[in-house]
């Protein structure tokens, strides 16, 4: 590769969807002079599923990889239960191990959807969070005051309103700057939620006498309800979700979130995004049309081009043309089930919060009229009605003998 060629490359490495890098004279540097780094990036398993808001950071590690350096993904199994709440305005509850356990479980082929896994390095971080003894975290404690925790905003906020702080959640980042540690990372990639406990991976390997990493925190995006995209609130679109739904899901995007998709979650080019933009603002381009491109080219990352192609036909016929599709899923129930239930079992909710929250917003409707109760029992009454999540979620009712 050429010398220019590289350092254009880089120099999108290290803007496009990105916030902030520490140190970014240093990293720049080194990519040039070709050393081969070591990339972290951690993921707790929270829930069961990686939405397009982590796989930002997936990206830009692909980006990375194709670069020919080392990426090393970590699956919090260890943190995961302690809990991050870096982006919280209240406590994160502790999880229970066997509930992290499951959801990890198809974290890695989620992963390898964007990278290749044959070339990753892979840990939990349990393998030395674990074995710590009191002697050594009061040392690692020892780097950081309270005064520096208590000044991230959101911590300040929740002093403010007198909700309650749990010590629990001050040893996050010092755990967070162990992996580092452990991992000897030349660099880490996070969300700006993320920089108190990027930067004390910094200090972390400071005191054991590592040079300390470099820092790149990409933007945080919005999911489907215009906040940020969080398993929490259930805004998600999932790298696990169906081509149709995945393309779906897209569609329902607010137009003010175009090109900030573009830009972070696909790899078109950024000049071509820039002409899009300026199609949009011209009224030269509809912003439906940009849309349909953008569905287009997420659902083809996950799913391949036929599949995404697929997808698209079927919400022009589904939603655009409003016809109800042939193909529906069949969901056999054997007795009375609540539509909780019905919407977990089909697939079109990842757990009985989020199809709770479903239904009382008013997305789910049978043969055009909307159910609000989630309690509501589905009986033989219904046999053979179509039932309709969001818009583009279709499940037929068949009761078995």
């Amino acid at each position: 590769m050429k010398d220019k060629e590289l350092e254009k490359q880089i120099d999108e490495l290290l803007t496009r969807g990105v916030n902030e890098v520490i140190d970014k004279e240093n990293l720049k540097k080194r990519l040039l002079n070709g050393e081969k780094l070591r990339i972290k990036l951690g993921i707790d398993p929270t829930s069961s599923n990686i939405h397009l808001g982590r796989a930002v950071s997936l990206l830009k590690l692909r980006d990375f990889q194709q670069l020919g350096h080392q990426i090393v993904l970590i699956i919090g199994d260890f943190t995961g239960v302690i809990g991050d709440t870096s982006d919280k305005e209240s406590e994160r509850p502790m999880l229970e191990q066997e509930a992290v356990n499951k959801n990890l479980e198809t974290y890695l082929d989620q992963a390898g959807k964007l990278l290749d896994m044959s070339k990753v390095e892979t840990h939990k971080n349990s393998e030395w969070l674990g074995k710590l003894t009191y002697n050594e975290i009061s040392e690692q404690a020892d780097i950081f005051s309270l005064a520096e925790f208590i000044a991230r905003d959101n911590i300040k906020k929740r002093l403010d309103k007198g909700t309650r702080i749990s010590l629990r959640e001050l040893l996050y980042p010092l755990m967070q700057g162990y992996d580092s540690v452990m991992l000897k990372a030349d660099l880490e990639l996070g969300g700006t939620d993320q920089r108190f406990n990027l930067l004390a991976g910094r200090e972390m390997q400071k005191k054991y006498k590592q040079h300390p990493q470099d820092v790149m925190m990409v933007n945080l995006i919005e999911g489907t309800d215009g906040r940020k995209m969080s398993s929490s609130w259930g805004n998600t679109i999932n790298l696990m979700d169906d081509a149709n739904s995945m393309f779906g899901k897209m569609m329902s995007m607010g137009d003010e979130l175009i090109v900030k998709y573009f830009i972070h979650c696909t790899r078109v080019a950024m000049e071509e995004i820039v002409e899009i933009e300026k199609q949009m603002k011209e009224d030269a381009l509809n912003p439906r049309d940009a849309k349909l491109r953008l569905a287009g080219e997420i659902t083809e990352i996950y799913h391949g081009e036929e599949l995404a192609r697929t997808a698209r036909e079927y919400f022009i016929n589904t939603f655009s043309k409003k016809e109800i599709p042939t193909d529906i899923l069949e969901l056999i129930i054997e007795g009375e089930m609540k539509l909780t239930e019905v919407l977990v079992k089909s697939g079109n909710a990842s757990s009985m919060g989020e199809a709770r929250r479903k239904i009382e917003q008013g997305g789910v409707s049978i043969e055009d009229e909307k159910y609000l109760d989630p309690q509501f029992l589905v009986t033989k009454e219904l046999d053979g009605k179509v039932l309709k999540i969001g818009k583009m979620g279709f499940v037929r009712i068949v009761f078995g003998i």
